[in-house]
């Protein structure tokens, strides 16, 4: 696909943690796919920031600091993006975060909960705040950003496979909820990407993830498969995972 091609022309695209890494990546990419960006982050510069790169190449963009862990929060991103573009089309469900690194037994409880709290009642709220806008306009397309540690698990990432394995399960019964809108509902695993999630990770830790057979990729690498998702017809795949991985393992 030449993405300099407008295949997402009008449409409105809600990205979450949109502020830096793979989010920051895809929010330029539907840009320049023709697509008005809402941009999604605790982190508020950071957000604006990626909104003022998108203005500034002649397309259209608005920030709105958001937790997604907190549903009043999530539900003032939908509004916003409702009222900045009259509607919204596209949710990349991206924001994602792992507080807990360390075996079942020698956890933090309160780290562990933290890890849910973002990347599977986040993608819940999301979720649950984007479907009657969708419905609205009447298709769209909802994107997960999954983990190969979601379909296998790994020791020493209890929380995290556990909140990723719950955004896949997520995934596939908004799938069969939805079906009918014309929304589809897909999985998109990156695999290994450089990225400011991983930068506390041990040596050892990698070691056990396996990531030297893997592909070591930038935020732009996951950009093609991002928009060949988004720019599926209405009848296109629904309830499936899509990796980049080389692998399974």
């Amino acid at each position: 696909m030449n993405q300099t091609e407008k295949v997402l022309k009008g449409k409105v695209a809600v990205v979450t943690g949109a502020g830096r890494g793979i989010g920051k990546a895809i929010a330029l990419a539907y840009a320049k796919a023709g697509a008005y960006i809402v941009c999604a982050a605790r982190t508020a510069a950071e957000i604006e920031a990626t909104a003022d790169e998108i203005t500034s190449m002649g397309e259209k963009a608005v920030a709105v600091q958001t937790d997604v862990s907190s549903l009043e929060s999530v539900e003032h991103l939908f509004k916003k993006a409702a009222e900045s573009f009259g509607g919204i089309d596209i949710l990349v469900i991206n924001a994602g975060a792992n507080y807990d690194r360390e075996t079942v037994e020698t956890s933090s409880p309160e780290d562990w909960k933290k890890t849910m709290e973002v990347n599977l009642f986040g993608a819940y709220y999301c979720a649950h705040a984007a479907v009657p806008y969708l419905k609205q306009r009447g298709s769209g397309k909802i994107i997960t950003i999954g983990s190969g540690l979601g379909h296998r698990g790994n020791a020493g990432s209890s929380a995290y496979s556990c909140s990723k394995a719950g955004l896949w399960m997520l995934a596939r019964i908004l799938a069969q909820e939805l079906w009918q809108h014309k929304i589809s509902v897909n999985e998109l695993i990156p695999g290994p990407v450089q990225t400011s999630i991983d930068d506390h990770v041990k040596s050892d830790t990698k070691a056990a993830y396996k990531i030297e057979i893997e592909w070591q990729k930038q935020p732009e690498d996951v950009v093609p498969l991002a928009l060949f998702l988004a720019s599926q017809p209405d009848i296109g795949p629904t309830a499936q995972s899509f990796s980049l991985m080389r692998r399974d393992n």
